[in-house]
């Protein structure tokens, strides 16, 4: 009777099951930093001075004498301006993966890239005309 050799296709690598004790250095990691920040905010006020006047109790801001209620109205433009830097900024990230990887990406990588960006500059023109970065009225 002939033996039964099974060899593995190189093609193929052998597939690891996942199991809960691959996750163990990670719940450890994630208990030792709550131990640790917990540890430190307990010694802090613990072992932290606590003497409480009025000149640390009033508010500061960059040295600048409180004035009025900070309650007030503010101008839309100034969270249209954010919003919009944000959304560009986050935009902008998204070109690092493909400089890193622009050659393995090829033509397919080029053309997505090249879309990406006319969507992009859409938008920004998209902005533009509909005057949402200036200031004045």
């Amino acid at each position: 009777m002939p033996a039964i050799i099974l060899l593995q296709s190189p093609a193929l690598p052998a597939v690891a099951e996942s199991t809960s004790g691959d996750y163990f250095p990670i719940g450890l990691q994630i208990l030792f930093a709550f131990l640790f920040v917990s540890v430190m905010l307990t010694f802090s006020h613990l072992l932290g001075p606590k003497r409480r006047t009025s000149d640390k109790l009033q508010t500061f801001e960059s040295g600048i004498e409180q004035q009025g209620n900070a309650r007030q109205p503010m101008a839309i433009k100034y969270f249209l301006v954010a919003i919009l830097f944000v959304l560009f900024d986050v935009e902008v990230i998204f070109f690092y993966p493909y400089a890193v990887n622009f050659r393995a990406l090829g033509w397919e990588g080029f053309w997505a890239v090249v879309l990406f960006v006319s969507l992009f500059l859409a938008g920004f023109i998209y902005i533009i005309r509909k005057k949402a970065l200036q200031w004045e009225d």
